[in-house]
């Protein structure tokens, strides 16, 4: 039963994030991604600090360790020193606590010294756990550099991904239909052309028809009275009519051909 549960919850975990997945923004999901990286990166750093602090204070402890040794040492000298002007003075008593004091720095110095190699030793350990900390961190601040630059380059390519589908989207409504009520733009076309070509049509007969002849007629008369009018007018100012006078004579005469070639279809 248990185990039927764990398969279960497990089956249930894998279909949430799949549609979490799908329906999350790639962008968020990318800052996400890159703010993880940042704050991985800001970690190993405080470690690496960590690190190096560690092999500073080694150091640190090395250096005051070897300082007490040759102190130490310089004692120990002069204790002896001391001891043997003491015991040729015939001061027994102040020759022996010269020699106490003296074995005193010697243990002293065995002591130091053996405080100073593990020193070194941890000393030598913590300087390589620190170049190693530092190659990490350089390490890691270029791959963190590098997924900055991918960012931008992601981005870009997300940006350039949602227009082509605005595209798509939009060249799809142009050829499908968008609704039962709305008409696409194929429709509303062939709409538009059957309706101009059937003006013309009408047009084209009505021009053919006798009544579109008439009128043909009529405008011809309207113009030659006009011409006529004209004539008389630049008589009346004067003007020359050689070229004028001759011009209404010859659409006079149009007037008069005209019921002759409409005379058949009457």
């Amino acid at each position: 039963m248990l185990k039927l549960f764990r398969r279960a919850w497990a089956y249930l975990t894998a279909s949430l994030t799949g549609k979490f997945n799908e329906a999350a923004d790639p962008k968020v999901q990318l800052e996400q991604a890159i703010i993880e990286a940042q704050d991985q990166h800001r970690r190993l750093k405080e470690q690496a600090a960590n690190v190096i602090a560690n092999q500073k204070q080694t150091e640190l402890r090395l250096n005051r360790a070897m300082g007490e040794l040759e102190k130490s040492n310089a004692s120990a000298r002069q204790a002896v020193l001391m001891a043997a002007d003491a015991e040729k003075a015939g001061d027994a008593a102040k020759a022996q606590q010269y020699t106490s004091a003296a074995e005193s720095f010697a243990n002293r110095l065995i002591q130091l010294e053996r405080e100073i190699d593990d020193l070194k030793t941890l000393s030598l350990q913590s300087t390589q756990a620190a170049d190693q900390a530092k190659a990490a961190v350089q390490q890691n601040a270029n791959a963190l550099q590098r997924r900055l630059a991918e960012r931008q380059k992601l981005l870009s390519q997300l940006d350039q991904a949602k227009m082509q589908e605005q595209m798509n989207r939009a060249m799809s409504s142009l050829s499908e239909t968008v609704g039962q009520d709305v008409p696409t733009l194929e429709e509303v076309r062939d709409k538009i052309e059957a309706r101009y070509s059937r003006a013309r049509g009408m047009a084209e007969l009505h021009g053919e028809s006798v009544e579109g002849r008439m009128l043909e007629v009529e405008q011809a008369t309207m113009n030659t009275e006009a011409q006529a009018r004209l004539s008389e007018i630049r008589s009346s100012l004067g003007i020359g009519t050689g070229a004028a006078t001759e011009t209404p004579a010859v659409d006079q005469a149009a007037p008069e051909a005209a019921p002759q070639e409409q005379a058949p279809p009457a």
